[in-house]
């Protein structure tokens, strides 16, 4: 099983920049999508962008224009860019990892392993 782990989360204000990095252990196969989720208190957890092995990039709906993500399979390494934070980006925010390359990417359920979470909180 991969391990995850996250890092970079912490408090700013609406508007600023932050940045979350994920490096997962390595495997035979480096997994085929790397994904964030964020999961806000009281909600479900939502679907945030995922960088397949080629490099292609998913955004969710509330991030696209916002967020980007990085990939590098040489270093094990996944970061999540986010601009121009809102307070309602604040959130509990999830690496994960899928493997295989069928089936979906943006739910949790397509994916195998996570890392612990790391808080993001944005102050108005």
């Amino acid at each position: 099983q991969v391990q995850l782990a996250e890092s970079g989360g912490g408090l700013v204000h609406a508007g600023e920049f932050l940045r979350l990095s994920c490096v997962h252990s390595q495997l035979a196969v480096s997994p085929y999508y790397m994904g964030w989720f964020r999961q806000a208190p009281g909600k479900e957890r939502e679907f945030v962008l995922a960088i397949d092995w080629h490099g292609g990039a998913y955004y969710g709906d509330t991030v696209r224009g916002r967020f980007a993500g990085t990939r590098d399979n040489t270093k094990n390494t996944f970061n999540l860019l986010m601009n121009f934070l809102k307070p309602e980006d604040t959130a509990v925010y999830y690496c994960a990892a899928k493997t295989n390359d069928w089936g979906g990417y943006r739910t949790s359920g397509d994916y195998d392993s996570w890392g612990q979470g790391t808080q993001v909180t944005v102050s108005s």
